[in-house]
C-alpha cells in the first residue's frame, strides 16, 4: 500500500488475539495508532482500517466502480462460492441482490412474524419454572427453526432434521476461530486426513450441498406456486431478460443467507437478553412498553416498540454481529482522511471501534438503550450490518425477528440470569460471542399489569 501510513506488522500473538479476542485486538490498535491504520497479515498485502465516521462515510459512499468488494471478499470464495453476493460486483451484483430482495419486504414479513411468534411459543413449550436453561442453545434452536421453515419453508420430517443437523455442524466449523486462521492464511487450506480442519470443513460443505441440490431439483420436478418459503420465491424469480437463478446461483445466495444470518442473529439474541438482566432498569421499562400492547398478535406494531427497539439496536452496538465491513479493494485512486490511496490499496471499516466512540456514544461500555431514543445517529455512525451497496440484504428481517422473540419470551416469563458476573466477548464467525454459557433461570410466569387478557396456545 503506498500510502503515507506504514503498515504493522502482526506478532504471532497478535494474530492469535485478532482470531480468538477482535474486540482486544481492535482496541490495543486504535488506542495506539488512532482513528486510520494498517495492519500486515503474514503472507497477505497491507489493509486500511478505519474507525472515524467521516472516513466510513467516504468509503461507503464513494461512486460506483470506486471500490471492489468481491476483490476484498476473495478469501470467504471457499465457502461462500462463486455466485455468492459478496463475490460478485457490478452489474451481476445488482442481478443477484435484485432477484434476492422481494422475500424480505411487504406482506411477507408479516407472514414470517407470525411464523417467529409460533415458534418462539413452540420453543418455550419445554420451559418449566424453577429450572434454568442454556440461551445461546435456546436461541439457536429457535434462528434454525425460523430459518429452516422461512428460507426452506420446512420444520418438520425427515429431511428437514437432516437439513438442520447438517447445517448446524457445517456453520458450526464456519464460525470457528480455527477455520477463520484458515481463512486469512491459505497455505493451511489442505485436507490432511480424518483429524484436518479444513478437510472436515470440505466433507460437510459436500454432504450440505448434496441436499440442497436434492431440494432444488424436486422442486423444479414438482413445482408449487403457492409457497411462501424464501427458496421457491428465488426459484419463481426472473431477471430483466426473463432468466432463473441456476441451481449453483441459489446454492451460492442461500449459503450466503444462511451462513450470514443464522450465527449473527442467534447470537445477537443471546446478547441482547443479557444485556436486559444485566443491566439495572432495563427489564423493567421494557415490560412497561410490552404490557402496553393491546393485541400480542400485532407484529407491525409489536416491531415499532420504541424501547424494544432501542434494547436491540444497542445490543447491537456493544456486541455487534461483525466487527468489520467486508474489505474494499480501490479500483481507481482514492483519497480518504487526507490520504492518498493508489489502485489496490484494501480498506476495512472498523464498526466495533466506531461503536465504541466517547464522542459518539458516551460511556460506551454502559448499555444504554435510552442513547437511541436521545438521539438519531447515521448509517456511518451505526452500522452493524455494514453499509453502502454492501447492506447486509437480511438485516430488516434479522431486527424483526431479534424483536418478535424477545417480546414473546419477555411477555410470558419472568427471568434472571444464573450467574450474573460480567462476560468477556471472544470471536464467533464475523462478530462476538460470550466467553462462557449464558444461563437463564426461568423464576416465574409474567402476569401483564394492564386488563388486556394475554392470548395463550399451550
Amino acid at each position: 500500500m503506498k500510502s503515507s501510513i506504514t503498515p504493522h506488522k502482526l506478532s504471532f500473538l497478535q494474530l492469535f488475539q485478532w482470531a480468538r479476542h477482535p474486540s482486544d485486538f481492535l482496541d490495543d490498535l486504535t488506542q495506539r495508532y488512532g482513528d486510520i491504520f494498517a495492519v500486515q497479515f503474514p503472507g497477505d498485502k497491507p489493509v486500511l482500517i478505519i474507525s472515524d465516521p467521516k472516513g466510513i462515510e467516504e468509503l461507503l459512499t464513494a461512486p460506483l466502480g470506486t471500490f471492489s468488494s468481491a476483490q476484498g471478499n476473495e478469501m470467504f470464495r471457499p465457502v461462500m462460492r462463486d455466485h455468492s453476493m459478496l463475490l460478485l460486483d457490478g452489474k451481476p451484483h445488482q442481478r443477484q441482490r435484485k432477484l434476492t430482495m422481494p422475500p424480505f419486504h411487504g406482506e411477507r414479513m408479516r407472514l414470517y412474524g407470525m411464523r417467529i411468534y409460533e415458534l418462539t411459543e413452540q420453543m418455550m413449550k419445554s420451559w418449566q419454572v424453577g429450572a434454568s436453561v442454556d440461551l445461546p442453545v435456546c436461541m439457536k434452536e429457535i434462528t434454525l427453526n425460523a430459518l429452516l421453515d422461512i428460507v426452506f419453508g420446512l420444520t418438520e420430517g425427515r429431511y428437514a432434521e437432516q437439513l438442520r443437523q447438517k447445517l448446524l455442524a457445517l456453520i458450526g466449523v464456519v464460525t470457528s476461530p480455527l477455520i477463520a486462521l484458515h481463512l486469512f492464511l491459505p497455505a493451511l487450506q489442505k485436507d490432511w486426513g480424518v483429524w484436518s480442519p479444513w478437510g472436515r470443513f470440505r466433507r460437510l460443505q459436500r454432504e450440505f450441498d448434496q441436499l440442497l441440490y436434492k431440494e432444488i431439483a424436486h422442486r423444479r420436478a414438482s413445482p408449487e406456486v403457492e409457497r411462501t418459503d424464501i427458496l421457491s420465491m428465488l426459484m419463481a424469480a426472473r431477471d430483466e431478460v426473463g432468466e432463473p437463478m441456476s441451481n449453483e446461483e441459489l446454492r451460492d445466495g442461500l449459503i450466503t443467507l444462511l451462513t450470514g444470518g443464522f450465527d449473527t442473529t442467534s447470537t445477537a439474541l443471546v446478547w441482547t437478553l443479557y444485556w436486559i438482566y444485566q443491566t439495572p432498569g432495563v427489564h423493567q421499562r421494557l415490560i412497561s412498553e410490552i404490557d402496553s400492547v393491546n393485541d400480542l398478535l400485532d407484529m407491525k406494531a409489536i416491531a415499532k416498540l420504541p424501547y424494544l427497539s432501542a434494547t436491540c439496536q444497542e445490543a447491537l452496538r456493544i456486541s455487534p454481529p461483525i466487527v468489520l465491513t467486508f474489505i474494499r479493494v480501490a479500483q481507481a485512486p482514492f483519497q480518504i482522511m487526507g490520504h492518498e490511496l493508489p489502485v489496490g490499496s484494501r480498506i476495512w471499516g472498523d464498526i466495533y471501534s466506531v461503536h465504541r466512540r466517547p464522542d459518539l456514544y458516551p460511556d460506551p461500555d454502559q448499555f444504554r438503550p435510552e442513547r437511541f431514543l436521545e438521539r438519531q445517529y447515521s448509517p456511518h455512525e451505526f452500522l452493524p450490518f455494514g453499509g453502502g451497496d454492501r447492506l447486509c440484504i437480511g438485516y430488516a428481517f434479522a431486527l424483526y425477528l431479534m424483536k418478535l422473540v424477545i417480546f414473546t419470551v419477555l411477555s410470558r416469563y419472568e427471568l434472571a440470569l444464573k450467574d450474573s458476573r460480567p462476560v468477556r466477548a471472544i470471536r464467533r464467525g464475523p462478530g462476538l460471542e460470550p466467553s462462557r454459557p449464558v444461563q437463564i433461570e426461568i423464576v416465574g410466569h409474567h402476569y401483564r399489569s394492564s386488563k388486556v387478557a394475554v392470548e395463550t396456545r399451550y
